[in-house]
């Protein structure tokens, strides 16, 4: 017996987390077809301006990048850690605001911008699917049930795009270590990490905060080694490293939670929601796992669909590759200026209540950003995902930019406004 959908009823009726039910609902939703056609996107300029990272003295790491380091990366040392040079900010060819990172002695400015508009692009594909569209109307109360009790993001497009970004962060943090790689352009380094499973690796060695925390931060606790055939593996003393911090990460979580449901007596939704910080900061998902089971990342796991096997990672990291080769040589980086006005204590301008965080990529950050605007007592108006938008209730220019640095410690990336740096055709 099957649903609408063709999932098996006996895995969609599980009414509690269960990773492995979550991942086969989605790669049935995705194995027909997971991305439509959209149309090209053309060659741009996009303008961008450039901050150079200030490291502590005697360090190669920034301050928040030290103390993401010392507290939540344990037992990985400083110096197995990699930092980008730069903070780009641009705008996207949405009209979105985004920050990035790079090396000025790697690939530059170019890997972020195309990162950004090979994700927007596949975004658009899935959205022209229309028969994703009808299965995922045609879910059952149970699917939906699993994905909620699994899953951060409970829609199936949201968790779609939000794997798609996650694709486009692995890119864009490995580009941080070209300048100890033999040379490549920038979209033959991409292909380069598909062909050697490092997306793969990305997906079932790190564990899902430590990618989105550095990549916030500029940072990669990696070291690549380049083989005789071309190839790019992790060294044995990443890997070591990587499933140490894993280890320590489901650790602290079963740990919390135990406290939680035993000590305290509270069950696992009062739990989760007590200590919701704590469990962000260390992945919630983890802290879920049943006793001795061992996560898995929902894209990386193979089901038996229709007679054939199916893993929908290799898809996406196909057509990301894809897209991003096709965009790495139209996308024209320009650097310009920054703006250097200080805040003040006049009063905050209408305007100025609005701004952009780019590296918001799910609800768990709507909530972490709401968190901190609200523990400074800075009341929150509106938070969109899809654009980015903040609206907050400043009381002066100075009390939004002390917003801005605590949201910078927190690993985001605030932008003021929407950039005047308008896309335009190359030489125009």
């Amino acid at each position: 017996m099957t649903t609408e959908t063709g999932i098996p009823a006996g895995s969609s009726r599980t009414a509690h987390y269960d990773r492995r039910a979550a991942s086969e609902i989605l790669s049935r939703l995705a194995r027909p077809g997971l991305f439509g056609t959209a149309p090209p996107r053309p060659a741009r300029r996009f303008d961008y301006t450039a901050t150079e990272l200030r490291p502590e003295p005697g360090s190669h790491l920034t301050v928040s990048q030290q103390l993401y380091l010392d507290r939540f990366m344990r037992p990985c040392r400083a110096d197995e850690v990699t930092s980008a040079t730069h903070r780009m900010t641009w705008t996207d060819s949405s009209g979105i605001p985004n920050t990035g990172f790079y090396r000025a002695d790697g690939l530059g400015p170019r890997v972020p911008i195309a990162v950004r508009e090979a994700v927007l692009a596949l975004w658009e594909e899935i959205d022209a699917e229309t028969a994703l569209t009808e299965r995922i109307a045609g879910l059952g109360p149970g699917e939906r049930t699993v994905l909620e009790a699994t899953t951060t993001d409970h829609e199936p497009i949201d968790i779609f795009r939000v794997g798609i970004e996650s694709a486009g962060r692995a890119l864009a943090q490995h580009a941080l270590l070209t300048d100890r790689l033999p040379h490549r352009p920038a979209a033959e380094f991409a292909r380069g990490l598909r062909d050697s499973g490092i997306f793969t690796a990305v997906a079932t060695r790190w564990f899902w905060e430590l990618q989105a925390s550095t990549y916030r931060r500029g940072m990669i606790p990696v070291t690549l080694q380049s083989a005789g055939d071309g190839t790019l593996r992790y060294s044995s003393g990443t890997i070591a490293t990587l499933r140490a911090m894993k280890e320590a990460t489901i650790g602290d979580a079963h740990r919390i939670m135990h406290r939680a449901t035993t000590g305290e007596g509270l069950s696992v939704p009062d739990a989760i929601a007590r200590y919701h910080d704590d469990l962000d900061l260390i992945s919630r998902q983890y802290a879920l796992l049943p006793a001795g089971a061992r996560p898995s990342c929902l894209a990386a796991v193979t089901h038996r669909i229709d007679g054939a096997n199916y893993s929908l990672l290799p898809v996406v990291v196909q057509r990301f590759v894809e897209v991003f080769t096709e965009l790495a040589t139209r996308c024209e980086p320009v650097a310009v200026p920054p703006e250097t006005e200080g805040p003040g204590d006049h009063p905050v301008a209408a305007e100025d209540r609005v701004f952009y965080v780019p590296d918001m990529t799910c609800k768990h950050c709507v909530r972490t950003i709401g968190g901190v605007l609200e523990s400074m007592e800075i009341r929150v108006v509106e938070i969109d995902l899809d654009s980015k938008r903040v609206v907050a209730e400043f009381r002066s220019p100075r009390n939004r930019a002390r917003a801005f640095e605590a949201l910078r410690d927190g690993g985001y990336n605030p932008v003021g406004e929407r950039l005047d740096t308008s896309p335009d055709e190359p030489g125009q």
